[in-house]
């Protein structure tokens, strides 16, 4: 264990995810709401996107908001393809993220000098990604495969390591507070605060609202409230 690969997420990227405490994990189907969706989410406080490729416009969408909103800490999500690395290294991508632990697609990572997190579920998907130097880890699907009693288990063998993990799938405003009391969580991530519906219907005031609302148990959090 003492000759794993050194740590591929950047330490300022890590900060800023730890900072923000939320990554807002948005599907985007319009080019036209690229901008006012991310200045809903930083009206509200929340200053961390996971824009998911799982639609054509995602990688366009991106180039928009890191031109005109460039204090939005850009990820990418559903990350699944050698190909779609280099694309969003090629946009500017502060980080990116998949729903599981492919060691081809962590080692382009590597390769481009892209900060990444492969998603994790089990001890074998941790001692993949540590091999590879990953420390912050996608914990997914947070909630169905046990939430932070699960996590607590699985990662007990590898504390030692400094490990940080940011859980997706389940997570909401009622069980937030769960992952963000553990040091284990560098920040929690979900499509809750701007929903597909939302974003496609504009509704830009109930997306701030959610918001200030993990961003206010966040605050709270941290100080010890």
């Amino acid at each position: 264990m003492n000759t794993i690969s050194k740590p591929i997420m950047a330490p300022a990227v890590v900060e800023r995810i730890e900072a923000a405490g939320v990554v807002a994990v948005v599907i985007l189907d319009d080019l036209k709401h690229a901008v006012p969706l991310s200045e809903a989410l930083l009206k509200g406080g929340v200053n961390a996107i996971e824009l998911t490729l799982r639609t054509p416009v995602a990688i366009d969408a991106a180039k928009i908001i890191k031109k005109e909103v460039p204090e939005m800490l850009l990820g990418f999500g559903t990350v699944l393809t050698t190909q779609q690395v280099r694309e969003v290294v090629d946009v500017g991508a502060d980080f990116a993220v998949a729903p599981g632990c492919n060691p081809k697609i962590i080692a382009e990572a590597k390769k481009q000098g892209l900060s990444f997190a492969p998603g994790i579920m089990t001890p074998t998907d941790i001692e993949m990604a540590i091999e590879q130097g990953c420390r912050v880890l996608k914990f997914f699907p947070a909630k169905t495969s046990g939430g932070m009693p699960h996590l607590n288990s699985i990662v007990a063998p590898y504390k030692y390591l400094g490990l940080k993990f940011i859980p997706l799938g389940g997570v909401n405003l009622e069980n937030a507070k769960e992952y963000l009391s553990s040091p284990l969580i560098s920040a929690v991530g979900g499509s809750w605060v701007a929903k597909r519906p939302l974003i496609q219907n504009e509704n830009w005031g109930t997306i701030t609202k959610n918001a200030e609302d993990i961003t206010a148990l966040i605050r709270q959090l941290r100080k010890g409230g």
